[in-house]
């Protein structure tokens, strides 16, 4: 690692001015992805601010009969929280599919959507990557890109999102809230959070600098049969080569949201529309204008084959 100094927030807003202040800051919380990339000195943040204290760590019921879920909730306490395996089990499945049981009790709600790319080009410095080093190229176009995605992509990056977590969040319909270095927060729904690469793929979400994460809040829950499915190349630790999120509503209709396929997680409204059409109806829809390579062809049919056991699973649940 380089060397570095180190604060801890005695507040949001104050994080949010450390890191306006300290050119190259970045906030640290659990860790579980920024010390990784600090050891590769991909990311080589100056100033690391320890969010930590600021005791955004609750889980607490809106007004509007949704939840609010303080920033730095751990994965597994989230995961475990009873107003979430009740009434927003996708959330709970998505997070228990994801990482290992000593990370999740580590990382937390805001880092889980902060999470960088496993694009296998993005880790090896030694290899041209736009995400890491903006108009050096992207080695996965014409590399080993079986992992890699389908849809959302562009001539400068074809890296995925990592996050299962934000796969769940974006087919509830999360909004992310977030405090500026001047004080002032806002609220972001998750739909636009997560940016597609562009000719920017090094600018992953729409935060602006020093600007930190204090919520995530979701609506109220929208009941029906909820079911997360991860396709992966082992039964755990590994990253979702397809995952869907879904609600099966008791009218027959559904909604869907899609990771290991998109930079972000993939939801197309088009495709809940034709949901009582059947999987293949779906999967046309949510899988137009998909762009693929020899290596991750198959991600096409996989992600017909999960649509698929996502319906008979439905079915079984009746």
């Amino acid at each position: 690692m380089r060397p570095f100094t180190y604060e801890r927030a005695a507040s949001p807003a104050a994080a949010a001015r450390a890191a306006a202040a300290h050119q190259g800051a970045r906030f640290i919380a659990g860790g579980t992805n920024l010390l990784d990339l600090m050891k590769l000195q991909i990311e080589t943040p100056a100033h690391l601010i320890d969010v930590n204290p600021l005791g955004l760590d609750q889980v607490e019921e809106t007004a509007q009969g949704g939840l609010r879920i303080g920033a730095l909730v751990r994965n597994t306490d989230l995961a475990a929280h009873k107003r979430v395996r009740r009434d927003y089990p996708v959330l709970s499945r998505a997070l228990l599919a994801g990482a290992s049981a000593q990370l999740r009790n580590k990382a937390t709600t805001a880092g889980n959507l902060l999470q960088r790319t496993r694009c296998p080009y993005f880790y090896d410095t030694s290899k041209p990557c736009n995400k890491r080093r903006p108009g050096s190229g992207c080695a996965a176009i014409k590399g080993f890109n079986r992992n890699l995605a389908i849809l959302g992509t562009s001539e400068a990056c074809i890296a995925t999102h990592p996050s299962d977590m934000a796969v769940a969040m974006r087919l509830l319909d999360a909004v992310v809230e977030t405090v500026a270095p001047d004080g002032s927060a806002r609220a972001i729904p998750i739909a636009n959070f997560h940016r597609l690469p562009g000719d920017t793929p090094h600018i992953e979400t729409a935060l602006v600098p020093g600007e930190l994460i204090t919520a995530v809040t979701l609506p109220r829950p929208l009941g029906g049969t909820q079911i997360y499915r991860k396709v992966r190349d082992r039964a755990s630790y590994a990253f979702a080569l397809v995952s869907v999120a879904a609600i099966f509503g008791k009218d027959g209709g559904a909604r869907f949201a899609f990771g290991g396929l998109a930079p972000r997680p993939w939801r197309i409204d088009a495709a809940d529309a034709v949901a009582r059409n059947g999987p293949d109806a779906v999967a046309d829809i949510a899988l137009a204008g998909a762009t693929t390579t020899p290596l991750n062809g198959f991600k096409t049919d996989l992600t017909r084959r999960t649509l698929a056991a996502l319906y008979a699973e439905r079915e079984a649940r009746k």
